[in-house]
């Protein structure tokens, strides 16, 4: 084997792997407020890097470990040189001072506090011990509890920097000695910039569409995005137009999906089955294509309610404009409507035996519902007698030559159904008044009700009308009332509930606001408290309790009457037994 001196070859996501801060891609925020820590001599001993995959959480924490050690500096700087010998040890992932750990693989206490036993001891090249474990939410309780001591009062020479994907698997007692720095997702627009670059700086040729392409695909990752141009400019030997791209992806085209729901928003069902072929034809899955039209919607519903704040997607123009058509031309019913229909029919897409007629059976679903009429109209037209009509169609502004329509094709109206119960609205009957021989039979007044639902047996309504219950007014088969505070929140429904059941009456109980008399319960005290003081105030009851002053009252009315004596043969009964 002849030697070469020809590098082995290197993906992209490593090879334009930031090395600075400047470099960092979409992380402006994070970048001012390190600067500004290190400028004013305010380092943290404990960084948090949270974040979506691939936005540089672990290439920010060795940036940062470059930024503390750089020998080619009189301190901690914020424009590490990266040719330093810390610099460069730091960048290959051998410098002795900086250990990085994967919490994944190391998740026991056992292997946690053998890497704190080496904290106390001075940094052996550098300025600074930098700690950098990753996936950090992996770790087990215990060697989280072993973490904390450590974490909190580290030695003014370590450094402890944390990535995760998953934030709130860290416990609280760890981010709270920590300064937490959120990772954002990169927006489309500002990867296509970056794609673009590097795709220049290797000599490949990929047009601006299939780079969008790859920034939606790749939904905020660096990362991913550059493996995926890395696997688009291999696929096409150097060029990558936007077919390739779809194909390698396995995407629908975006055009045709936009083709596709607006056939769908239209009420065309053949079209819009015969868009669903072609691009299932042209290798689009079904799931997939379902999934571009709940991303449709989303957007144009995003649009519609707050113009400027749309989801922030790399569009080309062409979607821009035909999708400013159908957000004039459709309405926030029609989109809320789709995109519950387009829910279901993702899921059941995912579980049908075949993919294909699942999607088909939501496109038509969908393009049915589209010619059902308004609900406010539908209601607005039966309170005011009119026959409901379908929905009006919907039209959009024309593409330009070439192309299919910008918005759905108008919907024809379908004729009226026949039949006198189809063609006329159906009318509540009204309410029949209430006559003096339907509440004969109902309670004559408030306690008269009470007494009744507790001969029912109804105890615990009993208690509730009695202790929480202020009349307000009564009539037999009305009631309105003001609730005590006590009150259980679902008193009065429990309480109309039992009355129309028991009684057979459509009972109306009302709740007023305030007001209403006493409560059953204060009347009673009330009357007791005036029976006894009546009963304090007759002579012969001061007589006696004049010469026996220790004397209670314990009862106030008649006499209670002594049982029967027993006849005589019941006694000699008694005396058999």
């Amino acid at each position: 084997m002849s030697g070469s001196d020809t590098a082995p070859y290197q993906v992209l996501a490593r090879k334009y792997r930031p090395q600075a801060f400047d470099e960092l891609v979409g992380q402006d925020a994070l970048v001012r407020t390190l600067s500004n820590a290190i400028s004013k001599g305010r380092l943290h001993h404990g960084y948090m890097l949270t974040g979506v995959r691939g936005v540089g959480k672990t290439t920010t924490a060795r940036i940062i470990a470059k930024a503390l050690n750089c020998s080619a500096a009189d301190g901690p700087t914020m424009t590490p040189c990266g040719k330093c010998d810390d610099c460069r040890l730091i960048a290959e992932g051998r410098h002795i001072d900086v250990l990085e750990l994967d919490a994944a693989s190391r998740t026991k206490v056992e292997q946690m506090r053998e890497m704190l036993d080496g904290v106390p001891y001075l940094p052996v090249q550098g300025r600074y011990k930098v700690y950098i474990i990753d996936e950090v939410h992996m770790l087990s309780t215990n060697a989280f509890n072993a973490l904390l001591k450590t974490l909190e009062e580290p030695p003014s020479h370590v450094v402890f920097i944390f990535a995760t994907t998953e934030i709130r698997k860290v416990p609280v007692t760890v981010l709270s000695r920590c300064q937490r720095f959120d990772l954002r997702r990169v927006p489309a627009d500002r990867l296509v910039e970056h794609l673009g670059r590097l795709a220049e700086r290797e000599g490949a040729t990929v047009d601006a569409e299939a780079l969008r392409l790859i920034a939606r695909a790749a939904e905020g990752s660096v990362r991913d995005s550059l493996s995926l141009l890395d696997q688009a400019i291999a696929h096409g030997g150097g060029s990558a137009d936007l077919a390739l791209v779809r194909d390698m992806l396995g995407l629908a085209d975006r055009q045709r999906v936009l083709d596709l729901f607006e056939a769908v928003m239209g009420g065309d069902a053949p079209g819009a089955l015969g868009h669903m072929r072609g691009l299932y034809d042209a290798g689009a899955e079904p799931l997939v294509v379902l999934q571009d039209m709940l991303e449709i919607t989303h957007w144009l519903t995003a649009t519609k309610v707050a113009p400027g704040n749309e989801p922030a997607e790399a569009r080309s123009d062409e979607e821009r404009r035909r999708g400013t058509g159908l957000v004039a031309a459709l309405g926030m019913p029609a989109l809320s409507r789709t995109w519950s229909l387009l829910l279901k029919g993702v899921a059941e897409t995912r579980t049908a035996p075949s993919p294909l007629a699942a999607a088909e059976m939501t496109i038509i679903r969908l393009a049915y519902a589209a010619d059902l009429p308004d609900p406010a109209d539908l209601v607005r037209r039966l309170q005011s007698g009119e026959a409901p009509a379908r929905a009006p169609a919907t039209t959009a502004p024309a593409r330009p030559q070439g192309g299919t329509a910008g918005g759905p094709p108008a919907m024809s109206t379908p004729p009226a159904p026949r039949g006198d119960a189809m063609a006329r609205p159906a009318t509540a009957p009204a309410p029949q008044p209430v006559t003096a021989t339907a509440t004969a039979t109902l309670p004559k007044d408030f306690r008269a009700l009470v007494a009744w639902i507790e001969a029912e047996r109804e105890i615990k309504l009993v208690a509730e009308l009695t202790r929480n219950v202020r009349l307000v007014a009564y009539q037999p088969g009305r009631l309105e009332i003001a609730l005590e505070a006590a009150a259980p929140a679902d008193f009065s429904q429990r309480l109309l509930r039992f009355l129309r059941e028991r009684s057979g009456h459509p009972w109306q109980v009302s709740i007023a606001r305030s007001g209403g008399a006493a409560t059953l319960a204060e009347q009673d005290r009330t009357a007791a408290d005036a029976a006894r003081q009546a009963m304090l105030e007759d002579p012969l009851v001061r007589k006696v309790r004049a010469v026996f002053p220790e004397a209670e009252i314990i009862h106030a009315g008649p006499p209670e009457e002594p049982p029967p004596a027993p006849v005589a043969g019941d006694e000699e009964d008694m005396d058999e037994e």
